[in-house]
């Protein structure tokens, strides 16, 4: 049965002592390593969104690239383990941590994948950074879904609708029982919702929920982001959790335009009920999350 957000803070509360993990990924963190999860599949942590990989004696697939350094880190790592080229780079989404290592990567790659959206976005923001120069595409586009047999594991992917930005995928390998989330999940920490790729809030919780009810309990997630007390890997309860900041965010902007409030006046260093996304380093980003969710609701930027 599918948890409610009354269940889940209730939960989550409880479990918040037994879920401090000794890697955790900062945002823009440092740490570097390759974690194991299951039947060949697993992340490389480095700077920026989680990588996930696949590697084994017939296959090799990589989610995400990060940045350069932290790309060729992971490379390097990929190579000391298998002397295969990479059969396909995935691009869960445009964003520069998730993409900016695809020049790294792409003399080693027979194909680049991601969403159709995703190279008109990621052009458009390099444009806007200067940094055309510096930019590898997907050659490979789909729409709404897209599989293949790599080695003995099927992958695939899905688009669910605008949610973080209006191009974001979930890569599941099947056997495995592995997906990868890209930013879809920061797990238990602020989040970036791209407004400007036609992302949105009320999308966002409506594609965790579906993406919650096509998992089991069984499947193993990614996630692009997490909490330094959490873990970038996890179950589909996380994605409640996920939709239940979203939807406290919504609840929070929404009763202070009732009341007529200022976006100003709606800027708090802890949501009620979500203090494990507000640690102390946190406060800009939950500021943040709540202009941009005003901008949202109201137009005003």
């Amino acid at each position: 049965m599918q948890s409610t957000r009354r269940d889940f803070v209730k939960s989550s509360a409880l479990a918040l002592g037994a879920s401090v993990l000794p890697f955790p990924q900062n945002l823009f963190g440092a740490t570097r390593n390759f974690t194991p999860i299951r039947r060949n599949v697993g992340t490389f942590e480095g700077r920026g969104g989680t990588i996930g990989w696949l590697i084994s004696d017939d296959a090799l697939v990589v989610i995400d690239s990060q940045f350069p350094e932290t790309a060729q880190a992971c490379l390097e790592g990929i190579q000391d383990r298998s002397s295969r080229g990479i059969d396909f780079l995935i691009n869960s989404h445009h964003h520069g941590d998730h993409t900016a290592g695809n020049p790294v990567f792409g003399p080693h790659v027979d194909k680049i994948v991601a969403h159709r959206r995703v190279p008109e976005l990621q052009k458009r923001s390099a444009e806007r950074r200067g940094t055309e120069d510096e930019q590898v595409y997907a050659s490979v586009l789909f729409d709404e879904t897209w599989k293949v047999d790599v080695g003995d594991e099927t992958l695939s992917m899905a688009y669910y609708g605008n949610a973080h930005t209006s191009g974001d995928s979930v890569i599941h390998f099947e056997k495995a029982d592995v997906a990868h989330m890209g930013d879809l999940v920061f797990n238990r920490r602020t989040m970036f919702l791209d407004l400007g790729a036609k992302g949105t809030s009320k999308g966002w919780i409506d594609v965790l929920e579906s993406i919650y009810n096509d998992f089991t309990d069984e499947t193993i997630f990614i996630y692009g982001h997490a909490n330094p007390a959490y873990d970038v890997t996890g179950t589909r309860e996380d994605l409640l959790a996920m939709r239940d900041f979203l939807t406290g965010l919504r609840e929070h902007v929404e009763a202070g335009i009732a009341e007529g409030k200022s976006v100003d006046d709606l800027l708090v260093s802890q949501l009620p009920m979500f203090e494990m996304y507000n640690a102390a380093d946190e406060t800009s980003g939950l500021h943040r999350n709540i202009r941009t969710i005003h901008t949202e609701l109201t137009g005003d930027s």
